[in-house]
């Protein structure tokens, strides 16, 4: 297969799912402009708001999400992925975390609901409980082959802290590890880069990791910086705390060529453990 363009979009992404849907389409727009084949939108690009908001919003924002995105595959003729929106579970009171592949004539490729999630006291007095309106997805996240480009993981925000995840999905066959994200300003400013080039360094792996920026809802603030990792851990795109896009080219010959220089994959001794 030959190099293609991967765009890892940057959103400050608000209560308005329709403004949501204009800033998403926006940047679209540009990365296809610039020649991105694959585009990946972050977490919560349609809606970022408090439980009540998203609970109100949810039934018909899970339909919207996905219509959205199989009529951005069609129109700019891209796979496109988005990183999580929320899916009603059935209950009324909680939801799935859902991503969503979609191939350029928008046929749905693989979908994704988050299985960690993101339970957390942090040291700036922030708490965070996903369990209180969410639940955890509950099959094993799926590689895809894509036609004409490369196979690709999913994976969501939280999951990138649980390293046996990327193991599953390189076993699998991944060259490509998705890691869409909402990470907070808190903690992204130490762990976000680190956790991405060691997720792409122990799996030799390309990482295209969408990210929120800036301040939405109560004053959450989140990390930005999306970025687009190759196999030997370079940072190839950072797209900094703006609204924006971190693209880079993905280029499977160069894939191949460190693992083979590096085949830590195939010196692996799971019996040991």
């Amino acid at each position: 297969m030959s190099d293609f363009l991967a765009a890892a979009l940057q959103l400050t992404s608000t209560t308005d799912p329709e403004s949501n849907f204009a800033a998403a389409e926006e940047q679209i727009d540009l990365a296809a402009r610039r020649g991105a084949e694959l585009v990946a939108l972050p977490e919560n690009f349609a809606f970022m708001g408090d439980d009540a908001q998203r609970l109100e919003v949810a039934p018909a924002l899970s339909e919207q999400a996905s219509r959205f995105l199989v009529t951005m595959a069609r129109r700019y003729q891209i796979v496109v992925l988005g990183g999580g929106f929320p899916v009603p579970t059935g209950d009324g009171q909680h939801h799935f975390q859902r991503s969503q592949l979609v191939g350029r004539d928008g046929q749905v490729l693989a979908s994704y609901d988050k299985i960690h999630l993101f339970d957390v006291d942090l040291p700036d007095g922030s708490s965070y409980r996903e369990s209180a309106s969410f639940s955890p997805g509950m099959s094993p996240p799926p590689v895809v082959d894509v036609p004409g480009l490369c196979r690709v993981g999913l994976s969501i925000c939280y999951d990138v802290r649980f390293p046996e995840l990327y193991r599953h999905l390189v076993g699998a066959g991944a060259e490509l590890l998705m890691i869409p994200a909402a990470f907070t300003a808190f903690t992204g400013k130490d762990h976000w880069q680190v956790l991405l080039q060691s997720r792409a360094i122990e799996n030799t792996a390309y990482v295209l990791a969408p990210a929120q920026t800036g301040v939405h809802y109560m004053r959450r603030q989140s990390h930005g910086h999306s970025m687009v990792v190759d196999p030997w851990g370079t940072v190839l795109s950072d797209a900094g705390v703006a609204p924006g896009a971190a693209i880079a080219p993905v280029d499977p010959s160069h894939l191949q060529r460190i693992r083979g220089q590096m085949p830590s994959l195939k010196h692996r001794q799971p019996a040991l453990f």
